[in-house]
């Protein structure tokens, strides 16, 4: 079996070929707080954290195939009623996009599964910001414990989609367990979590967007919650890592093409840095405007 992508050595590299500065500061935490489910699973309420992002009409496309659409981003916490599954798509972030098309909702947003898994689920689902600042993550952290705590959660399972969503849910995983809500992360970016340092992380070495299972595979994601669901029982510490049994179908070495500058010509690298410009400032505009409509 293949080793994990090591996503902090990989995004580092990527981002040196395209010609930015110093690498970044990943977060890293000595102590991970721990919460113990305080109640049985079934009278648990079970909330899922996501950080898919509400469908904006006229933001460009965000369906199955998208490329990365940074007008598709969010930035504050958010909570929506998760009957009926709402609209909530991943165009916004970097998932792998040459081996997933982000066509599937429950590979990233799991509430079909964990109704028919668990009688309790929360009203609610909530939407977390991905950002690379970490006193802004862990004010949106915050942010989010609040709204939980008040809604009367007991347990989280926290769906990361890209490389930095994965340190942004770690952020809420501390949070949340410091308040005495249990958390489990279902995520595909191993070192990133584990370098910040969760409760609990169940790993599935898929491409990113399909931490919740495979898609068009009802049964692959309800086994995903399954084991969610008896890691946030059975962990005794933190940092516990269950490692997903279930493969990925496709060309088995799809984890060489991620962001992998060993596979791109100059002309793509210079291709991707003009995008990933004007992204930044596309990103940078939409965040000012939210600033100014507060």
């Amino acid at each position: 079996m293949s080793a994990p992508i090591a996503y902090i050595d990989r995004t580092r590299a990527y981002y040196q070929a395209l010609g930015y500065g110093a690498p970044y500061d990943w977060a890293h935490f000595r102590d991970v707080p721990f919460a113990r489910l305080g109640k049985p699973l079934a009278e648990a309420r079970i909330a899922v954290v996501t950080t898919a992002a509400p469908f904006k009409p006229g933001a460009g496309n965000q369906g199955p195939g998208a490329a990365y659409n940074a007008q598709a981003k969010f930035y504050e916490v958010y909570a929506v009623a998760a009957e009926p599954i709402p609209d909530l798509r991943i165009s916004h972030v970097a998932i792998d996009r040459d081996h997933t098309s982000a066509e599937d909702p429950g590979t990233w947003l799991p509430l079909r599964a964990l109704r028919s898994e668990h009688s309790n689920a929360a009203p609610l689902v909530y939407g977390l910001p991905t950002n690379r600042s970490h006193r802004q993550s862990q004010a949106d952290a915050e942010v989010l414990c609040d709204l939980m705590t008040g809604g009367g959660v007991d347990a989280a399972i926290l769906v990361p989609n890209c490389p930095v969503c994965h340190q942004s849910v770690c952020f809420a995983a501390r949070a949340l367990e410091s308040a005495g809500i249990a958390t489990v992360i279902m995520g595909c970016a191993r070192d990133i979590v584990e370098h910040a340092g969760a409760p609990r992380f169940l790993f599935s070495d898929f491409p990113l967007g399909n931490a919740a299972g495979r898609p068009g595979d009802p049964d692959s994601q309800l086994k995903t919650m399954r084991l969610a669901l008896r890691l946030l029982v059975e962990a005794e510490a933190p940092r516990t890592t269950w490692v997903s049994p279930l493969r990925w179908p496709g060309p088995p070495d799809w984890r060489e093409d991620y962001s992998n500058p060993a596979r791109l010509s100059p002309e793509e690298i210079a291709a991707r840095r003009a995008a990933f410009d004007q992204g930044k400032a596309q990103a940078k505009a939409l965040r000012g405007n939210a600033s100014a409509v507060k």
